[in-house]
C-alpha cells in the first residue's frame, strides 16, 4: 500500500496550491483519507478529511473556509485545495489513510501515510 503527496512549492500569501495523494490500492479498503501537516520542532496536525465513501468533511478550523478536500475514486486520488493560503500554512503536508471509524483527527488512528510534500507560503 503506498500513499504518494504531490503538488508542494512555493507561493505567495493569498495564493493557492492543490495537493494530490495518489493511492495504490491493491490490498487496501480506506475509511477515511486524511491531511496532516508538520512544521519542524512541532507536532503534526490534523488539516481535512474525507470518507472514501460518503459526502462528510472535516476541516481544523484553522483552514476551514480556505481549503476544500475532495476524491475521484475512479483515479484512486485524493486533492485538498487550499486557497487563501497564509504563511502559517507553511509545513510538510502529508496524506494518510485509516480503515476504520476511529476519530478523524487523531494521528494515531492512521495506518498508512505518505511521504509528504513542502508547501511554502510567503508573505
Amino acid at each position: 500500500v503506498q500513499l504518494q503527496a504531490s503538488g508542494g512549492g512555493l507561493v505567495q500569501a493569498g495564493g493557492s496550491l492543490r495537493l494530490s495523494c495518489a493511492v495504490s490500492r491493491r490490498a487496501f479498503q480506506a475509511y477515511d483519507m486524511g491531511w496532516f501537516r508538520q512544521v519542524p520542532g512541532k507536532e503534526r496536525e490534523f488539516v481535512a478529511t474525507l470518507p472514501w465513501r460518503g459526502d462528510r468533511r472535516w476541516y481544523a478550523d484553522s483552514v476551514r473556509g480556505r481549503f476544500a478536500v475532495s476524491r475521484d475514486k475512479a483515479k484512486d486520488t485524493v486533492w485538498l485545495q487550499m486557497n487563501s493560503l497564509k504563511p502559517e500554512d507553511t509545513a510538510v503536508y502529508y496524506c494518510a489513510a485509516k480503515t476504520d471509524s476511529s476519530s478523524v483527527s487523531r494521528i494515531f488512528n492512521y495506518n498508512y501515510w505518505g511521504q509528504g510534500t513542502l508547501v511554502t507560503v510567503s508573505s
